[in-house]
């Protein structure tokens, strides 16, 4: 059953149990009517669409091309590009299921011609995507802020140091699986020829990158305004690129909308499911729990990180946060882990962001369900889905290390917003 249904019939159900059915009725048509109109999530539907509209105007070659330039000469450098790429193009889509489905097209035939093993060819590439949930803009990172009321712009600029350091820690990755088992690249390396297509390809990238930044940062626009400007820049860059057909516009158009509508109807099921567990008490329980047997902060985070890993054998990213935020979210609170980090407490929640969707990153390329690796399957039908998830095996582990420094060492999710 879809997840979207699945959390409205609970919610609706749930709370009809409780409260009867006219009230039931009354909320259902409320959260869908002011989910449907609200000025706040009118920035996932541009978003998306800028990212659509740049993966059929055929940047994301132009990126790849860039990094293979910069790591070519490297053992493993096409892998490395993948990665390096999928972070760049990552940057402007903010989407990490469309970053892995693009990227797969740009970065799999080169790395097959050159004689990559597929399981480091797709372990790159579906590890690369899930950078598209951290680095701004991030879809996932602003629904954390509209469900917590968090400074969106502050996640944002939050995102950017871990993002990096996933880029390191995933080339790092790379490294050591080619040292470890030599025979995943060829003898000699490659390089694919950069083109004046390529060059203006990650000139626009990076242009609008900034463009999108520099606007929010600079008092320019506001988030939801810079998903506007963002989308309306993308055609801009489609028409000077003349790459882009009309019938690849009306299917960058037609993703964007059934992207949009599935998010909307998780959106609307996670917040029936949120007033029902709400009413019922479960996060006043769960606070009572933890406050009661007086357990230690960092033993309760600990736990919500594995209750992540847990949850993303079975959840996709979107899911995860609609259901898991709305319980967590208030035991934040009721342990005062400000304190203990020694952190103000809108600095806290704005760690706590990130260390959730990193967690949630990690569920993206997490056997059996990791929705990275589905989206390389469908692309990829000719690569079974073992050869994938033991190419994502040595970025898994990486992920495991950058979650554990984040958890540890606050400032470097907080660095950048300290000095906004």
């Amino acid at each position: 059953m879809p997840i979207a249904f699945a959390m409205a019939a609970v919610g609706g159900f749930g709370f009809a149990y409780m409260r009867g059915w006219e009230p039931a009725w009354a909320m259902t048509g409320q959260v869908a009517f002011d989910t449907s109109l609200s000025y706040s999530l009118s920035v996932i539907p541009l978003f998306i669409f800028m990212g659509n509209v740049l993966a059929g105007s055929g940047v994301a070659h132009g990126l790849f091309a860039g990094a293979d330039r910069l790591f070519g000469r490297l053992r493993g450098g096409l892998a490395m590009a993948s990665v390096f790429s999928c972070g760049g193009f990552s940057a402007v889509c903010g989407s990490s299921l469309a970053t892995a489905a693009t990227m797969s097209k740009v970065a799999m035939p080169s790395m097959r011609r050159f004689g990559y093993d597929d399981r480091l060819a797709t372990g790159s590439i579906a590890a690369g995507g899930t950078l598209g949930i951290l680095i701004p803009p991030s879809v996932i990172l602003i629904i954390y802020g509209l469900l917590t009321e968090t400074n969106i712009a502050k996640l944002f600029i939050a995102g950017i140091v871990p993002g990096i350091i996933g880029v390191l820690f995933y080339l790092g990755a790379v490294m050591v699986a080619v040292r470890l088992n030599p025979s995943l690249v060829p003898e000699e390396e490659n390089t694919e020829p950069m083109s004046r297509a390529d060059v203006i390809g990650v000139i626009c990238v990076l242009g609008l990158f900034l463009f999108i930044m520099v606007g929010i940062y600079g008092g320019f626009f506001t988030p939801t305004e810079a998903a506007g400007m963002g989308a309306g820049a993308s055609i801009l860059i489609a028409i000077a690129l003349r790459t882009m057909t009309w019938r690849s516009f009306f299917a960058a158009t037609l993703d964007s909308i059934r992207a949009t509508a599935m998010i909307f109807a998780v959106i609307i099921g996670a917040e029936l499911f949120t007033n029902f567990i709400n009413y019922a008490g479960l996060p006043d329980a769960l606070s009572g729990f933890v406050v009661d047997n007086e357990l230690p902060v960092w033993a309760v985070i600990v736990f919500i990180m594995l209750t992540y890993m847990v949850l993303g054998c079975v959840l996709e990213s979107l899911s995860m946060i609609l259901l898991t935020v709305p319980v967590f979210y208030p035991l934040m609170f009721e342990l005062e882990f400000a304190n203990e980090l020694l952190l103000d407490p809108e600095n806290a929640l704005i760690w706590f962001a990130i260390v959730v969707v990193v967690a949630t990153e990690i569920s993206l390329i997490t056997p059996p369900v990791g929705m990275n690796v589905f989206v390389l399957k469908g692309v990829l039908q000719d690569v079974s889905l073992g050869t994938i998830f033991r190419g994502v095996l040595p970025f898994w582990i990486a992920d495991i290390l950058r979650l554990t420094l984040l958890i540890l060492v606050p400032s470097l999710s907080l660095w950048l917003v300290g000095l906004m």
